[in-house]
């Protein structure tokens, strides 16, 4: 039961004081790792950097890319959770207290519901303020789109679908790992979080090492975004948000995304807010195609910034109230208490 009290104070301090600053983050470690032995894997494959590949006009090898990218995301998550594994195992050896703090401690840090919070809402108060240049340069560290020429409306809605997305991969998902397996299990779906973010995308560089990473974060999110969506609709309840309208847009547009997983929530804040999302947006200068979400019964607003945050909120709650009982009932299911 020690695990359910880790979860619990884990969760607190993450509400209270978000990621620490001037700590070196574990996710910051694991993103080093994957640039690192991408750039090796890289080199040798072509023995040169993929810079120089594209400079060469050398032949790209798929299989082999492929391959490497199989091993990239294979050494990265299973390294992760050995680590983070041996640390509570060699402190849980000197004393038990040691390895609770140290557990607690690590869920802290794999959360992020604050965090989340405040760096959405940094775009929040530019857009009250009426510095639409200011937003779009805060809302470009959120997002992967181009910002630049973003109206006010276009800016709060990346923002929200920012927030939709990450309640379940940043807050929820994370939970039900930690749920099923502790912190260790716990970072290793942020490891596979972290390979997705940093070498899952379809660009000429990425699209065959980061297949691998890709398919593993979809299948890691498959059951989580779902159980997250389920947790957003009942917060949109207890907020008397449009309850009806988040199960019906869910219900219609919760597959209108390049990713299985990640129209989920954003169906659900869509129908919630009555807004409409996703849509076509430019990505490095090229315009990415997507299926809207939700019905625009009106535009979208700053303030559905602040909304999407208190859906996030009780989701969180309501997650970490499951997620506790899942650990209870494990441990009654192993002792047979």
């Amino acid at each position: 039961m020690k695990l359910v009290c880790a979860m619990l104070l884990g969760f607190v301090l993450d509400l209270i004081f978000g990621d620490p600053h001037g700590l070196v983050h574990p996710v910051q470690i694991i993103g080093w790792f994957i640039d690192k032995l991408k750039k090796g894997m890289q080199h040798l494959i072509y023995g040169c950097s993929y810079e120089e590949v594209k400079e060469k006009g050398i032949e790209r090898k798929a299989g082999m890319e492929k391959a490497a990218g199989f091993f990239l995301m294979l050494f990265i998550v299973a390294g992760t959770y050995a680590v983070i594994y041996g640390i509570l195992y060699v402190a849980g050896m000197i004393h038990p207290l040691l390895r609770f703090c140290l557990e607690t401690f690590f869920i802290y840090q794999i959360l992020a519901t604050k965090s989340l919070k405040k760096e959405s809402m940094k775009v929040y108060k530019k857009l009250k303020e009426g510095d639409l240049l200011g937003a779009r340069k805060e809302v470009s560290y959120l997002v992967g789109r181009d910002t630049e020429n973003l109206d006010e409306s276009e800016v709060a809605k990346a923002d929200v679908e920012t927030i939709a997305e990450n309640t379940a991969d940043g807050v929820i998902a994370p939970m039900l790992f930690i749920a099923l397996g502790g912190a260790p299990l716990g970072f290793a779906y942020k490891a596979v979080n972290t390979l997705d973010s940093m070498v899952a995308y379809r660009n000429d560089e990425l699209i065959h090492i980061g297949f691998f990473s890709a398919k593993m974060d979809d299948i890691c999110n498959f059951v989580p975004a779902r159980f997250a969506a389920v947790m957003m609709m009942l917060a949109a309840f207890f907020l008397r948000f449009d309850f009806k309208g988040a199960v019906r847009i869910f219900k219609r547009d919760r597959f209108a995304h390049l990713s299985p997983n990640s129209a989920q929530t954003e169906a659900v804040a869509a129908g919630a807010l009555q807004i409409q999302l996703g849509g076509t947006h430019n990505y490095f200068g090229k315009a990415v195609v997507k299926p809207t979400i939700g019905d625009a019964i009106r535009p979208v607003e700053y303030e559905d910034i602040k909304r999407t945050n208190q859906l996030l909120y009780v989701s969180a709650f309501l997650s970490m109230a499951v997620c506790t009982l899942i650990t209870f009932l494990i441990y009654v299911q192993l002792f047979n208490v």
